[in-house]
C-alpha cells in the first residue's frame, strides 16, 4: 500500500503482467515507485510509452531493450534510464528480473495513488 514503510517481498502481490511476465510492485509513493518484473525467456515487453521517468536495473538474466529506436543487449548489472514519453520495450534473452524504479508513482499500476 501506499507510503508503507515496510514491504515484505513475501506479502508483495505478483501479478500477470503479459505472458511470461510476472509484476510485484514494492515500496510507493505518489512521487516514487519500486516494480520488480520476472520474465521468461521468450517474453516480450511490449513497445509503450508512459508519462513517467524510468530507471531499469537488470538484476539477473538478459535482455534486448529498444529505447527511442534503439536497440541493445543488456545483461545482470546492467542500467537504463528512459526519460518520460520516450518509447521503449524489451525481449528476454534469457531468463531474469528487472528492478524497475519510476517518478511519479504508475498510477495504473495500484489503486490508491491519487
Amino acid at each position: 500500500m501506499i507510503n508503507d514503510r515496510w514491504v515484505f517481498y513475501k506479502e508483495a502481490k505478483a501479478e500477470k503482467a503479459g505472458n511470461g511476465v510476472t509484476r510485484r510492485v514494492l515500496a510507493y509513493s505518489k512521487d516514487l515507485m519500486c516494480v520488480e518484473n520476472t520474465f521468461e525467456k521468450g517474453a516480450v515487453g511490449a513497445l509503450h510509452h508512459h508519462p513517467h521517468t524510468q530507471i531499469t536495473y537488470i538484476v539477473s538474466g538478459s535482455f534486448e531493450f529498444t529505447i527511442d529506436g534503439v536497440k541493445k543487449i543488456v545483461n545482470a548489472g546492467d542500467t537504463m534510464l528512459k526519460m518520460n514519453g520516450v518509447e521503449h520495450g524489451c525481449v528476454c534473452l534469457e531468463a531474469g528480473k528487472l528492478l524497475d524504479i519510476f517518478n511519479p508513482a504508475r498510477e495504473d499500476f495500484v489503486d490508491d495513488v491519487k
